[in-house]
């Protein structure tokens, strides 16, 4: 993989299992959702991120327009886009940055320095003060989605779609040190703490494309052949294997080997994913689904791996994180009404696998969910 340029997997086709079939995966097992937090607070949100060293859970939050009051209704003002900030263990609030938005969120504990992927910039910020330190130009055709710090050389990397990039930010400064080219539609990224990043691509064929961070190269590009819409991606470091949750043609978790990109099995999810994380303690891969579920992959070997659980959690709760200090996992949604009915499919179009029509949200429902055993 270190030494390829391009390498298109298809040829794994041959080599990889069978896909498992689709029967229902255990309901019962060691997780639970362990505490819920319904904090409130309007605007969108992408993903959650816990900083396990200064035990601070971030979530940005977008903005919302004002509305007028009608006969019946009184006026709804507008609210800024912010990033709010809450204590890791209790869940309560501890404040918020008004002007910092974005999707992500990456922390550099050892400068106190954290960024947001805003737009159509980057925000750096103080995480002892709470203060914005400054704005980070990437360029009006970047769009900042997904982020990663990646303590190897301290640096954060922010993956966005149109320009199918990631642009290179010292943590320690705030300065651009350029942009890597990756071949796809960037989501989540992985480091395996020794040089290496890893990228899942959410473009209909997916695939992880391998980044040498010191020379700031793909040097490699791995294919899943027919799964595609893949938006997770997490690593077991110590056995060099990467999880991909795949939300095409039906929900999936790719398990790859990092080192020579060969499928070693497919898993079923139980719904279409935002998001995976890996717990080195424990050797689980956790997947979360916008349909309220969170599964979980038990790897009993290097090339054994089982669904151990599908928990319930919150409808719309579909991006993860992971605090190492505590093993718990955290993710988010809001309360929603009846979802309209979905639209027929052409004939012969496969289930998507992803998010379908919502429901109109219930103000103040914003509720965060600690898991754990």
């Amino acid at each position: 993989m270190r030494s390829a340029l391009v390498l298109i997997a298809a040829v794994l086709v041959a080599s990889a299992p069978l896909a498992l079939a689709q029967a229902p995966a255990p309901q019962d097992g060691p997780y639970k959702v362990l505490k819920t937090a319904r904090v409130g607070g309007e605007g969108g949100w992408d993903y959650i991120y816990a900083n396990a060293d200064g035990r601070r859970l971030y979530i940005p939050r977008g903005a919302t327009r004002a509305v007028p009051a009608t006969d019946t209704t009184p006026e709804v003002p507008a609210i800024p886009e912010r990033l709010t900030i809450f204590d890791l263990d209790t869940l309560k609030p501890l404040g918020e940055i008004s002007g910092i938005g974005g999707n992500g969120t990456a922390v550099d504990s050892k400068v106190n320095h954290g960024f947001t992927s805003d737009h159509p910039k980057v925000s750096m910020f103080d995480t002892t003060t709470q203060a914005l330190i400054k704005s980070i130009d990437v360029g009006t055709a970047s769009r900042p989605d997904g982020i990663y710090f990646d303590p190897f050389n301290e640096r954060v990397y922010v993956f966005s779609h149109p320009t199918k990039d990631a642009t290179v930010i010292d943590a320690k400064d705030g300065t651009v040190l350029g942009t890597v080219d990756l071949g796809g539609t960037p989501e989540q990224g992985v480091g395996d703490g020794k040089g290496m990043l890893y990228v899942v691509m959410q473009d209909a064929v997916g695939s992880v494309t391998a980044v040498d961070v010191k020379t700031m190269k793909a040097i490699g590009r791995y294919t899943f052949v027919d799964k595609g819409g893949c938006n997770g991606l997490a690593i077991d470091t110590k056995n060099e294997i990467v999880f991909a949750a795949c939300s095409r043609p039906q929900p999936t978790m790719v398990i790859m080997s990092a080192k020579d990109g060969k499928i070693l099995t497919t898993l079923p999810l139980a719904g279409g994913s935002d998001g995976a994380v890996f717990n080195p303690a424990t050797m689980e891969a956790f997947s979360t689904g916008g349909n309220g579920t969170m599964t979980i992959v038990k790897e009993n070997s290097p090339t054994s791996f089982v669904v151990e659980q599908n928990l319930q959690t919150m409808n719309g709760a579909r991006t993860i994180t992971f605090d190492s200090k505590t093993g718990h996992l955290f993710t988010m949604a809001q309360e929603r009404g009846p979802a309209p009915a979905p639209a027929p499919a052409a004939a012969g179009t496969p289930p998507a696998g992803g998010r379908g029509p919502q429901g109109t949200t219930v103000p103040g429902s914003f509720t965060i969910l600690m898991v754990g055993k």
